[in-house]
């Protein structure tokens, strides 16, 4: 699914007036609206919609007009505002219906005791900084206490850089209208936008026309079940995905342990692990249904050419967790790479050796998995501030041509085509260990016949499942074999709906 800037909405949302009619449309989102009331709305108290004057305000007029629940509806608007056909058609419907409708301004403490506010006042056509009056709305909505739910852009934020302004609203969710706003899932923005839904209403990825930058998707429930292999009943071992994953050291052998078993949890039928002679003992211990072979790192040939031997038998190659900095180790690395046309990740360490040399992995089936710090440093650009993080990221894959995931809260992945922003991500992965249960993951994708990029993007997208399932789990103190143990749970999704729940 696209997630869109506002100038591709505006393309997306006029084709679709063109096919179904505004008044249609905006009914649909009513009806879609007023499905989350009562999953968001606390108490007995009334249900308040802030209608702004543009079509956002009559989204809030429709959703209250069909709510059909027994809550009080109340709605706050301009008397005297002329909108468009659409907009005074669901004002109207909601008179009828029985909403009761309050002039602006909005009342100091009108808003306290609410159940739940809807927030209509601007949308995916918001301009920064707020005008007096909407900000003064914004303060009205913060200070009433009530959960407030956002119609498709949380009033304040930038519905395609996600900046936000002094005054912007904090949603505990937020419905995207046709299609999510890129900006509600990038910082600063995502911490206003709450858990984010989408109500498609019959909107189209392809209507954004010619306005094809950036290009941005998200994956969403559905597509990402359809992308997750399935085993045939004729698989054996090494057909259901047969990674090699070079990774551990005298120092750090746990990151072996956990991206061998987050390749294994992912559903990998034979795991290799190649670690040096000093590590080896260790990943054995753990290591029960992994084969554990070791190299001496003192010789880097000769390990070169011992790991490239298992290569043989093997459908993809994780490379990095826990290797060391040494020259002898980037000797490996760069040797192990440039030996193999096996698909591969690199992570951690690997991307330190990798840093200098990627003119020689230009275009190959290679994922490179930094955080904020190993980008700063492979860009060789410097520390990457929120903000860039999608311009910066762009940047690389198109000079460089390698499929990139930059790890963060919105982790973005990027080929040459498309960047794909994923909605899953939470703190419960913000401990040691997680990175390296995500490199052994897209391993097991790729060993299973993913490209890079689909296997970037799916392992990302259910690696924050994993985490989510984990924190459900054990409600704080989520380790990074949690999120590994919690892999086989996080690939059921659940069936398609009207609505589709894009992150929270």
């Amino acid at each position: 699914m696209r997630a869109v800037t506002a100038a591709q909405m505006r393309a997306i949302d006029a084709a679709a007036v063109a096919r179904a009619g505004e008044v249609a449309l905006m009914q649909a989102a009513g009806e879609a609206i007023a499905m989350l009331i009562d999953r968001y709305a606390r108490g007995s108290g009334p249900v308040i919609g802030i209608a702004g004057p543009g079509n956002n305000g009559g989204d809030a007029y429709a959703a209250l007009a069909a709510y059909t629940g027994s809550r009080r509806r109340i709605v706050y608007g301009d008397p005297v505002a002329r909108g468009s056909a659409a907009r005074d058609d669901a004002r109207r419907r909601a008179r009828i219906a029985g909403v009761e409708e309050r002039p602006f301004p909005v009342a100091p403490d009108g808003l306290h005791g609410a159940a739940l506010v809807l927030d209509g006042v601007l949308g995916a056509n918001a301009r920064l900084p707020l005008d007096g009056r909407s900000g003064a709305l914004v303060d009205a909505m913060n200070a009433g206490g009530a959960p407030i739910l956002a119609l498709d852009v949380p009033t304040g934020i930038d519905p395609t850089s996600g900046a936000v302004d002094a005054r912007a609203v904090t949603a505990v969710a937020t419905i995207a209208l046709g299609r999510p706003k890129l900006g509600c899932f990038l910082d600063p923005a995502r911490d206003r936008a709450g858990t984010i839904w989408c109500a498609p209403i019959g909107m189209r990825d392809d209507d954004a026309g010619g306005i094809d930058e950036p290009h941005a998707e998200v994956l969403e429930p559905a597509a990402f079940a359809a992308l997750l292999p399935r085993r045939p009943a004729e698989s054996d071992k090494r057909s259901s995905g047969a990674p090699l994953v070079v990774a551990g050291s005298t120092q750090f052998p746990g990151a072996a342990i956990l991206a061998a078993w987050g390749a294994a949890r992912a559903g990998a039928g034979y795991v290799t692990v190649a670690a040096p002679e000093g590590a080896a003992a260790a990943l054995r211990a753990q290591l029960v249904e992994q084969v554990v072979v070791s190299y001496d790192e003192r010789d880097p040939a000769r390990a070169v050419r011992a790991i490239l031997d298992l290569t043989n038998r093997c459908s993809s190659i994780a490379i990095g967790p826990g290797l060391g900095l040494s020259e002898g180790f980037g000797e490996i690395v760069n040797g192990v790479l440039a030996g193999s046309a096996l698909p591969a990740v690199a992570d951690a360490s690997a991307l330190f050796h990798l840093a200098k040399q990627l003119g020689a992995y230009r275009d190959r089936a290679l994922v490179l998995t930094p955080h904020a710090g190993e980008f700063a440093r492979l860009s060789g650009k410097g520390t990457v501030a929120p903000s860039d993080r999608l311009a910066r990221l762009r940047a690389f894959v198109d000079e460089h041509g390698i499929v990139t995931l930059l790890k963060g809260r919105t982790t973005l992945i990027a080929s040459r085509e498309v960047t794909h922003v994923n909605p899953t991500g939470s703190s419960a992965l913000a401990t040691a260990g997680t990175g390296d249960v995500l490199t052994g993951m897209i391993a097991t994708l790729l060993a299973q016949g993913l490209s890079p990029l689909d296997a970037a993007r799916a392992g990302a997208y259910w690696h924050g499942r994993a985490g989510a399932v984990a924190l459900a789990r054990r409600h704080r103190g989520v380790i990074a074999r949690d999120v590994a143990d919690a892999l086989g749970e996080a690939s059921l999704v659940a069936p398609a709906t009207e609505l589709v729940r894009l992150s929270g």
